[in-house]
């Protein structure tokens, strides 16, 4: 690591993964399965022999679906790397050259920073949850020092 004004410069490659979604995620997963396991076992065998299988599998889908969307968040990351940097977001994987990055912005309040590309282009940075806290603002400042330091 270098240090620039007052900045810290990673060594490369750096990888910024959110904390709050990271640790949510499976507790959530969790609940919701368990909650809707705990909700079919509470069933009366009559009420069970009422529900028909594309019922069963509607609400399987729906918690299928609601775990895949947690899942999401929780895999989402920033990767800079000497080539430039790389966004997952959810389940969408974008690489940058640095070239293609005019800056990084985090608006006061926003929920997460993004990136400004060249072509007029702006692009959420998932992998950097403002919930964070310092840990975020701390990555932010990274990540900034990193495209000035590689900037054309």
């Amino acid at each position: 690591m270098t240090v620039t004004s007052d900045v810290t410069t990673p060594t490369l490659p750096r990888t910024w993964r959110p904390f709050g979604p990271r640790l949510a995620a499976p507790v959530f997963a969790l609940f919701l399965v368990g909650a809707f396991a705990w909700l079919w076992l509470s069933f009366d065998q009559q009420t069970r022999d009422a529900i028909n299988v594309i019922e069963r599998g509607t609400v399987i889908a729906i918690v299928g679906v609601g775990v895949a969307l947690l899942y999401a968040m929780a895999r989402s990351r920033v990767t800079v790397t000497e080539d430039g940097i790389t966004l997952v977001n959810g389940y969408r994987r974008r690489d940058f050259a640095w070239a293609e990055i005019e800056k990084v912005r985090m608006p006061l309040g926003a929920p997460w920073p993004n990136l400004d590309l060249a072509d007029g282009r702006t692009i959420p940075m998932l992998g950097i949850q403002g919930s964070d806290g310092g840990r975020a603002k701390t990555a932010v400042r990274e990540v900034k020092a990193l495209v000035a330091a590689h900037r054309p």
